[in-house]
């Protein structure tokens, strides 16, 4: 493999966090890039609005100005964030992100585009018979089986009175799906409890999921056990597997899997490396180093890993993949230390020859 860097945004006054993204290709042909971009802060709930980069080249270069697509005032909050993209079977493309209402509450929406400049009205992804409450989708999260279903894999954490000072980081694992291309939104029977509670703090934050050539769904969440922890569903979304430890080992850090969609192969980027008792971890980065990507053919047996990042003073993370071919992909994370104030205040896109 070939590794370029095409794409680098520096935290900076004006905007001292650009992070977590996602691609998509338009009807056009043209690729977007959405983000998170921050203008008010670096914390999770500092004011941001949805930014977007261009490319004409098929992923070879992105333009050099962001424009910005969504502005949380849109919303009446001052925060919107952890973008999804996902072609429609229209043709059109579909902008999923997270806003951060001012009661203490999160909603997840979705938007149509055909054009990446002007979008339609949002429509809530969470159905009005599901709880009220603080949910986290993070970026590049929402599938397209091959049954034509859409599945939006979400964390679930309990705020007493919707009192973010009393937040629970124990997530339970709940799953939103539209069999109508989003113009109609369920949540699923099936409800992912966290293994050995008593012994986490964090449940099964940050969900994954893919769906493995069997049809079988595979759903990850992160945790601060070591590792992933894995389950799978074989009934289409009604029931799980107990959650268990999977094979890939971490911080309480994102892991992604991506199917290639012309060979069918798998891709997951994660860091590899679990904060276990005696290790340093340089200030701000959460020890999410180094990044690394393997590849497999069933979506379970991966290759040994291939080392992305590997600074010990820095954080990679929040990664999305995309394959604008068949040989390429097209990785985006979010990075940082110390002097960029926060492993999430920086963002890069490789290209990378397969």
């Amino acid at each position: 493999m070939t590794v370029k860097t095409i794409v680098d945004i520096k935290a900076d006054a004006q905007n001292p966090r650009s992070s977590e993204g996602d691609f998509v290709r338009l009807p056009s042909g043209r690729l977007l890039f959405a983000y998170s971009r921050f203008h008010g802060g670096s914390h999770d709930y500092s004011p941001s609005n949805i930014a977007g980069l261009f490319s004409d080249d098929n992923g070879e270069t992105f333009t050099a100005t962001p424009q910005t697509l969504v502005n949380a005032s849109e919303h009446g909050t001052e925060n919107v964030m952890s973008v999804s993209l996902i072609s429609l079977q229209n043709g059109e493309a579909g902008l999923f992100y997270l806003v951060k209402r001012p009661d203490g509450t999160t909603d997840y929406v979705m938007r149509r585009t055909a054009d990446g400049q002007t979008f339609s009205e949002a429509k809530s992804c969470i159905p009005a018979t599901s709880l009220r409450g603080y949910y986290v989708v993070n970026n590049a999260r929402v599938l397209r089986t091959s049954s034509g279903r859409l599945v939006i894999p979400a964390a679930l954490h309990r705020t007493p009175n919707y009192d973010l000072k009393i937040f629970d980081g124990r997530a339970i694992d709940v799953f939103f799906y539209s069999d109508d291309d989003g113009e109609t939104w369920y949540e699923a029977p099936g409800i992912l409890f966290p293994p050995c509670a008593a012994h986490s703090r964090t449940g099964l934050q940050e969900p994954g999921i893919a769906e493995l050539p069997s049809g079988v769904l595979y759903a990850y969440a992160r945790t601060d056990l070591y590792c992933q922890y894995e389950s799978f569903s074989a009934d289409n979304l009604a029931s799980w597997s107990p959650a268990q430890p999977s094979k890939f080992t971490s911080p309480c850090s994102p892991l992604s899997i991506r199917q290639n969609p012309y060979t069918g192969e798998y891709f997951a980027v994660w860091n590899p490396v679990p904060n276990y008792f005696g290790r340093y971890v340089a200030p701000k980065t959460a020890g999410r180093t180094p990044l690394v990507l393997a590849r497999s053919q069933n979506g379970r047996d991966f290759s040994a890993p291939f080392v992305l990042e590997d600074d010990p003073a820095k954080g990679f993370c929040y990664p999305s993949l995309f394959f604008p071919d068949a040989n390429t992909l097209l990785l985006s994370y979010c990075y940082g230390g110390e002097e960029d104030g926060g492993f999430l205040n920086c963002l890069k896109i490789l290209r990378i020859s397969l």
